[in-house]
């Protein structure tokens, strides 16, 4: 049977609209996107390039790549949130492209389609895509490097070899100036694995599979002696060589607001047990792939090459991660290019040989949608019922709503109804589809109410209108509130690092004593919940609200909250009692 032009038409639309409605379709969230967002808008302007800035200190995490081509979007197009995420696009699309010529390459051209797909919505791998950080243009990177990891490592002559590692390094140079030797590690496992299993120790010493080192090289050392001449260059390599890569997997000697082990605590499993949602919705699918591939374990060698490609590049990633002293589930983000692999074999293997298992998998994930079209309607009602008062465009909210859940809901039944009758290219679309349908129309919807509780640019501007003309002091600020005051308010404040204790507030009044026409801007606990909540919230945060205030000779000026969201206040010095 031919492949459907149609349908594989329809599902690359639905997933780039997918792609668009996550990327562009929505503003900065936290965690982590205003400090992201500060630090490319800064790149745009700074004199010096190599080190990235946020609110004007050196943030040494992670190479400039990234925040460069951030930076270029939003010089072109503006400080908005789609405009620093329109490069994620890119990303996305080169991800797809890379793990899809892969799949093809390995097993064939339907699991290249497959793959691609997978790739694309994995519920870890979509997040990565959409959300602006520099794991988008890692994962980018990645997905090519083993693409040609895998041309140089099966090729049949020198010429295909260098080709094919060429490609890899010059993959890897790109996502070292990403997210730093973080690149390496899967390329490279992946490599060392296959020499190990399939007994070619020698194609680990071919000259071929080191002549793009230079490539690296050239790159990563530029940039590094341009760091090492800049200001406190030395110090600043440390930071990105030694705290950021050897601290995230044991606790090192540095300071406190160094110490990366200390934060997202690793736990036993921890990676193995969070997999299922990592992989979410194509789970059952990824299982029923892998027993597959166990019951044909057996296989000729070349038959079961692509089983083997997927394993080492994912199973050796997931095990060293489980060893690092800090997890977060984006770090596993490039492990999954091999599960998207495995999928694409499996999806090529059944289309002529299914087995029922296969099948109750296919059904079993149009079940699984349809729970989520219910859970998901359910969470809708909730959420217009929360904010009906205040919720824009209550019309649209219904209507995209409501046709993107009942779309979703017939083409999971859709997709039930034809992997019941072993149309399995049909059923592999209709959920491909469904799920779609889901990120496409009350995704939509969700990002723009989330929009409203997420909003930092309006209390940073106001922050800026209510204390023009006077100096500014932040009173232990997280990176969010640096990064909102930096963009939003004004680029030069005092700070006054965190915890809030006796000591801390000793610094402040201090500084206020000096410079007593300052206002001090400092993150309220909690949340300012929703009214369903704000008894609850009341009574929880009322002792808490500061209560450090009365021994400080400081008082509210004003304070600034978002729906369900982040609460601050702007304090100034008490005037003097006669």
């Amino acid at each position: 049977m031919n492949r459907p032009r149609p349908l594989v038409a329809l599902s690359v639309a639905a997933v780039f609209l997918a792609w668009c409605v996550g990327i562009v379709g929505r503003g900065y969230w936290t965690p982590d996107e205003p400090r992201e967002a500060d630090i490319a808008w800064r790149m745009s302007w700074q004199a010096d390039k190599a080190v990235p800035l946020l609110a004007g200190e050196a943030i040494c995490e992670k190479p400039p790549l990234t925040y460069w081509i951030a930076a270029a979007s939003m010089t072109a197009f503006g400080t908005q949130a789609w405009a620093a995420r329109l490069p994620n696009l890119l990303y996305a699309v080169i991800t797809a492209l890379g793990v899809g010529f892969l799949a093809r390459r390995c097993a064939g051209p339907l699991a290249g389609l497959v793959a691609a797909a997978a790739i694309s919505t994995f519920l870890l791998s979509y997040q990565v895509s959409i959300w602006l950080a520099t794991d988008a243009p890692l994962l980018a990177a990645i997905s090519v490097a083993l693409l040609g990891a895998y041309i140089g490592f099966y090729a049949s002559h020198s010429r295909e070899r260098l080709r094919g590692y060429l490609l890899m390094h010059a993959a890897l140079a790109l996502g070292f100036l990403c997210k730093s030797a973080a690149a390496w590690m899967v390329p490279a496992l992946a490599l060392l694995t296959l020499a190990i299993w399939e007994k070619r120790w020698r194609e680990l010493l071919r000259w071929e599979l080191y002549a793009g080192l230079g490539i690296q090289a050239a790159a990563i050392l530029l940039w590094v002696w341009f760091v090492y001449v800049g200001s406190d260059g030395p110090a600043h390599l440390k930071v990105f060589f030694w705290n950021n890569l050897v601290g995230r997997f044991t606790r090192i000697d540095a300071p406190v607001d160094l110490q990366y082990a200390a934060a997202h605590r690793n736990s036993p499993g921890k990676y193995l047990l969070e997999l299922p949602l990592y992989l979410w919705p194509w789970t059952l699918l990824v299982i029923a792939a892998a027993c597959r591939a166990w019951r044909q374990r057996k296989a000729s060698f070349d038959e079961w090459r692509a089983v083997r490609f997927a394993l080492a590049a994912s199973l050796p990633p997931l095990a060293v991660l489980s060893m690092a002293a800090t997890a977060r589930n984006i770090y596993l983000a490039p492990a999954l290019p091999g599960a998207a692999v495995l999928l694409g074999w499996w999806a090529q293997q059944i289309r002529t040989a299914h087995e029922r298992w296969d099948l109750r998998a296919l059904r079993a994930t149009a079940a699984l949608l349809l729970l989520a079209v219910g859970v998901i309607a359910v969470a809708m009602t909730i959420l217009a019922m929360d904010a009906w008062a205040t919720l824009a465009a209550r019309t649209d909210y219904v209507a995209i709503s409501a046709i993107g859940l009942v779309a979703a809901g017939f083409l999971a039944i859709r997709a039930e109804s034809t992997a019941r009758h072993a149309q399995v290219l049909r059923a592999n679309c209709a959920l491909l589809l469904a799920y779609c349908a889901l990120l496409v129309g009350p995704a939509s919807q969700v990002y723009r109410q989330v929009d409203s509780w997420q909003d930092l640019a309006t209390i940073g501007r106001a922050i800026q209108q209510d204390s023009a003309g006077k100096p500014l002091i932040l009173f232990a600020p997280d990176e969010t509130t640096r990064a909102m005051i930096d963009m939003y308010a004004r680029t030069s404040v005092g700070v006054v690092q965190g915890p809030i204790d006796d000591a801390a507030i000793e610094v402040l009044r201090a500084q206020m004593t000096g410079a007593p026409r300052s206002l001090v801007v400092t993150q309220l606990p909690g949340r300012n919940m929703s009214p369903w909540l704000s008894s609850i919230a009341r009574s929880r945060h009322a002792a808490a609200d500061l209560a450090w205030l009365p021994g400080s000779q400081l008082q509210v000026l004003r304070r600034y909250a978002l729906p369900n969201g982040r609460r601050y206040a702007l304090l100034e010095l008490k005037p003097s009692v006669p």
